[in-house]
């Protein structure tokens, strides 16, 4: 898999919308990371399963659920 970052076309600037859960927060940075450490590269399958994990915490932060998910990765 191979990510690469998007440039925004628009001329005005768009502001994501934060989380406002803690652990939304910690997530979200931890996905930011690792997609832009790895921008324009292959991922392994260990890096595309922690990616996974992360977007599974984060939509369950998100939502309010608290998430036990024990990392595989």
């Amino acid at each position: 898999m191979v990510l690469t970052p998007r440039l925004s076309t628009r001329s005005t600037p768009v502001l994501p919308t934060q989380p406002t859960h803690q652990s939304a927060v910690e997530a979200n940075e931890a996905i930011r990371a690792l997609v832009d450490a790895r921008a324009g590269q292959d991922w392994s399958s260990v890096e595309a399963a922690k990616y996974e994990v992360l977007l599974i915490e984060w939509a369950a932060a998100t939502r309010g659920i608290s998430s036990d998910i024990i990392e595989a990765a």
